[in-house]
C-alpha cells in the first residue's frame, strides 16, 4: 500500500505552486517552482510515473525533462477525484469528489464522470438535483487566479464544456474546446500569448482510453504515448518566453487479471444496499445494521487480493486526507482497495467497464505515482542580463 502524501507531494500541491510562481497568492506547501510570467499545465490522463519510466524510449522528450515527482494522486486514483484534487488544491476528503461513483448529498449514487445516477439501466441526469457547485463547493485554483488578475484558460475536449465534472473540478477562466491534439496544442500556445500572469490548463484523455481498451504498455498504448510526447514537445517549442510548462498525469494503470463479479457473487451482495467506486476502489454502502457483516464478508471473499477496511478505518488511516464536515456519508461503510491485478467488476450494471483490461483506482505504486515534468522557456531578455552581468 502506498498512502497518498497529501500536503507534501500530491496532485493537490501542483496548482498552488503554479500560482506562487506567477506571483499570485497561494498557500505554501512541498512544491516550489521558479518565478514565471506564464504557466502551462498539460495533464495526460493515465500517464503513470512507472509506465513512463518503463517506456521512456517511446517518449524521449518527456523522459528527458526534469522531474519534480513522482507525486501521489490521492484515493481513489481515478480521473474525477484527481481532477478535483488538482483543480481545488485539496485532498478528496476536503473537496468531496470521493469516487467515480459515490453517494451524493441527496442520497443518489452519483456517476461523477457523466453526472448521472450510477449503476442503473436508464441513468437519470443529476445536474439539476445535484448541482456540481454544491457537490464540490470549494473554490478552484482557476477561480482564485482569475480573481487575482491572471488570464486563465482551460483547454479540454469540446464536449466537456459545462459538464458536471468541469463545473465541479475545473471551473473558472475561459473554456476552449479542442477536437484533437493539434488544436489542443494551438489553443494552449495561444492562451499564453500576451502579458502575464497567465495560467493555462490542457487535458488529453486518449492515452488513458487506449490503456483501458488494450492494456497499459500494449502496442496501441505505446503508439499513443509517442503522440503525447510529440504533443508536449510541440507545446514546449512554441510557448512564449518566460513560460513554465508542466506535464503530469492523474493516475497510472494496471492490467487486471483477477476479477470478482459483485453482480453475481452472493458473498459480495449480502447486506449491501449500494455499490459505488470503480473496479479497483469500491465504496460499499451497507444496509442498516449490516456493516460488520459486510466488512467480514468482503474481507473473507477478497482475501489477499484487497485491502478491505471500514469507512472509519480508511478515514483514520488517511486514505482520503482530512475529511471535512458533511463528507462522511459519501464514503462507503466498507472501502475496498484492490491489490496486485485484481478488481471487483459489475458485469450487469457496468458491462463495458467490467470487460476492460486496463484498470486503476487503488493504492498501489503503479496507480498512485505520476510524474511532474518541467520545461522552462527562458525569457531571453533575462538570459541576456545574466550574460551581461557575467561579462562584467
Amino acid at each position: 500500500m502506498l498512502l497518498p502524501e497529501y500536503g507534501v507531494r500530491s496532485l493537490a500541491e501542483v496548482l498552488p505552486a503554479a500560482l506562487r510562481a506567477l506571483g499570485l497568492p497561494a498557500r505554501a506547501d512541498g512544491l516550489e517552482l521558479a518565478p514565471s510570467r506564464a504557466v502551462a499545465l498539460l495533464l495526460v490522463d493515465g500517464l503513470g510515473a512507472q509506465l513512463l519510466r518503463e517506456h521512456a524510449a517511446d517518449a524521449p522528450f518527456l523522459a528527458g525533462l526534469a522531474d519534480l515527482g513522482p507525486l501521489t494522486v490521492g484515493f481513489p486514483s481515478s480521473t474525477p477525484i484527481s481532477l478535483a484534487s488538482l483543480g481545488t488544491g485539496l485532498p478528496p476528503g476536503a473537496h468531496g469528489m470521493l469516487g467515480v461513483s459515490f453517494r451524493a448529498p441527496g442520497g443518489e449514487l452519483l456517476d461523477s464522470l457523466k453526472w448521472t445516477t450510477a449503476g442503473t439501466a436508464d441513468p437519470i441526469d443529476l445536474i439539476g438535483a445535484e448541482p456540481p457547485e454544491r457537490v464540490q463547493p470549494q473554490p478552484t485554483a482557476f477561480e482564485r487566479a482569475e480573481a487575482a488578475g491572471a488570464r486563465v484558460t482551460v483547454v479540454s475536449k469540446r464536449e466537456f464544456a459545462g459538464s458536471g465534472l468541469t463545473r465541479a473540478a475545473l471551473r473558472g477562466g475561459r473554456f476552449r474546446g479542442a477536437f484533437a491534439l493539434g488544436d489542443l496544442a494551438a489553443e494552449m500556445v495561444d492562451a499564453l500569448d500576451g502579458p502575464g500572469p497567465a495560467l493555462c490548463y490542457g487535458y488529453t484523455a486518449d492515452l488513458d482510453g487506449l490503456g483501458h481498451l488494450h492494456g497499459p504498455g500494449s502496442l496501441a498504448w505505446r503508439m499513443q504515448l509517442r503522440q503525447v510526447d510529440r504533443l508536449a514537445a510541440d507545446i514546449a517549442e512554441r510557448v512564449p518566453p518566460g513560460t513554465t510548462l508542466l506535464v503530469t498525469g492523474d493516475h497510472g494503470m494496471v492490467t487486471a487479471t483477477v476479477r470478482f463479479d459483485a453482480d453475481t457473487d452472493q458473498e459480495l451482495q449480502r447486506g449491501v444496499a449500494a455499490l459505488g467506486g470503480d473496479p479497483r476502489a469500491r465504496h460499499v454502502y451497507a444496509r442498516p445494521g449490516a456493516q460488520a457483516d459486510v466488512l467480514a464478508a468482503w474481507q473473507a471473499r477478497l482475501g489477499e487480493h484487497a485491502w478491505v477496511v471500514s469507512g472509519e478505518q480508511a478515514i483514520a488511516d488517511g486514505w482520503f486526507g482530512p475529511v471535512t464536515d458533511g463528507m462522511r456519508p459519501r464514503i462507503g461503510d466498507v472501502v475496498a482497495a484492490m491489490r496486485g491485478t485484481a478488481c471487483v467488476v459489475r458485469s450487469e450494471a457496468e458491462p463495458v467497464l467490467a470487460r476492460l483490461p486496463g484498470q486503476h483506482g487503488s493504492l498501489t505504486a503503479e496507480e498512485q505515482l505520476v510524474p511532474l515534468l518541467v520545461h522552462v522557456n527562458l525569457d531571453m531578455s533575462e538570459v541576456s542580463d545574466v550574460k551581461l552581468r557575467r561579462a562584467r
